[in-house]
């Protein structure tokens, strides 16, 4: 495959990711996988949780692809890689700069990365099922960007301090 209809597919299912991890994370895991997500709304003292084998589904995915898809001669492996990109960014996001799961990264002041967390907190407000707002995990809603730009600017020394 050439190697830009490559970068392109790839490209393509990484935004497509974003669409379809708002999506099951509204109306399937916030529905009736509830019983999985659960675990990640509340707190608990174990570095693993249930929520966590919505990664394993999309690495065996992934995986999948990866193995069929001719080392990247058919189409579907450079879904697999786009797949696997966004699982990745997803990880590095969610897990490492919003929740801490690892603990090396200190608190940004990137408006962007502060608008994330911003809306993360809203949709983690209820612990329930129902109720939570929120779902999507790069595109942020412009208030929270807003909010982030407006509480950066207030924590800017004036000029010449």
């Amino acid at each position: 495959m050439p190697a830009l209809l490559a970068a392109a597919v790839t490209l393509a299912t990484f935004a497509f990711m974003e669409f379809w991890a708002w999506f099951m994370h509204k109306y399937v895991q916030h529905g009736p996988l509830w019983v999985l997500h659960r675990s990640h709304h509340v707190r608990h003292p174990h570095p693993v949780e249930r929520n966590d084998l919505f990664f394993v589904i999309y690495g065996a995915l992934s995986a999948a692809l990866f193995i069929t898809g001719g080392s990247g001669s058919r189409w579907w492996f450079w879904v697999g890689v786009g797949i696997a990109v966004y699982g990745a960014v997803y990880f590095f996001v969610h897990d490492v700069l919003i929740h801490g799961r690892l603990r090396f990264w200190k608190k940004s002041q990137n408006a962007y990365l502060r608008a994330l967390n911003m809306a993360h907190k809203m949709h983690h407000k209820t612990t329930g099922r129902d109720g939570s707002a929120e779902f999507g995990l790069l595109w942020v809603s412009p208030k929270y960007l807003r909010l982030a730009r407006a509480q950066s600017q207030r924590r800017a020394p004036a000029a010449g301090e």
